[in-house]
């Protein structure tokens, strides 16, 4: 029996042939944010104290759906900009974590902060998609792909002036590094069972390039954690479940850095 992870990567592939016959490449290179400069992540990591990458999430496989207040997007955007998150993640897949099309684009018009489109990449098609969608970082996942898809899709990225941010959940994963990757995260959630333990982090973390930009995603709730990640030498955090499962994710981010910013006084 497939795991989870297997399960969205094969479907992810019928998705994509289907989205090229529906939208190919030629006009899809024409929309209109294909010509937008975009923002760095990595710089604004290292520029804002908190780090935080705020998630937009809708649902996911193992919780369901996390946030069933209908807030815009948008809104929620504004109050994560508000609240001085340093990013913006935003799920973009539908079948498996309900994100609608419209999403991402609409967060885009709402927001200043560089956009990290977290999605299951398996084709250089989606990397342009995110460029067009407006964008300015993907997420490559180190489970799904190999060294030299990994090299290859950054290099399209940068191609485009979008960084990576690769995702990585065990040591042995840490040769498909490429040499010019931007950031590196860790991933506490187990893709393959969606368990989550953040002790991960701290784990692996000694293991990280030392030049690059580490950040930790998932599984982060409470604020002492991030005291005790930064202490280890992470620059950003990824949270979604967090803020969106409540009814204002945008005050609960803005709560949450103050809850931060406050530990580090003491």
């Amino acid at each position: 029996m497939k795991n989870i992870l297997d399960q969205i990567v094969a479907y992810k592939h019928k998705e994509v042939a289907q989205r090229k016959a529906e939208l190919p490449l030629d006009l899809l290179k024409s929309k209109k944010l294909m010509r937008r400069e975009t923002i760095s992540l990595k710089d604004s990591l290292k520029n804002n104290q908190c780090g935080i990458i705020a998630e937009h999430k809708r649902a996911s496989p193992s919780k369901g759906l996390i946030n069933d207040y209908n807030i815009p997007p948008a809104e929620i955007a504004i109050g994560y900009e508000k609240g001085g998150a340093s990013a913006i993640s935003v799920l973009t897949d539908e079948k498996f974590f309900q994100a609608q099309p419209e999403d991402i684009h609409n967060i885009r018009r709402a927001t200043s902060l560089p956009i990290l489109r977290k999605e299951f990449i398996i084709d250089n098609y989606q990397i342009i998609e995110a460029k067009s969608l407006g964008a300015d970082a993907i997420l490559l996942i180190a489970a799904v792909l190999s060294k030299d898809e990994i090299q290859e899709y950054t290099r399209a990225a940068h191609d485009l002036g979008l960084e990576v941010l690769l995702e990585i959940h065990e040591a042995q994963e840490l040769e498909k590094v490429p040499y010019d990757l931007d950031v590196i995260g860790i991933n506490n959630r187990n893709l393959k069972t969606f368990e989550v333990d953040f002790e991960h982090s701290l784990r692996l973390c000694d293991l990280l390039p030392k030049e690059l930009t580490k950040i930790s995603e998932s599984g982060i709730s409470d604020p002492k954690t991030i005291q005790h990640l930064q202490s280890a030498g992470f620059e950003g955090f990824l949270i979604g479940e967090t803020f969106m499962k409540t009814e204002d994710p945008g005050t609960t981010c803005e709560n949450f850095i103050a809850a931060i910013e406050e530990l580090s006084t003491v």
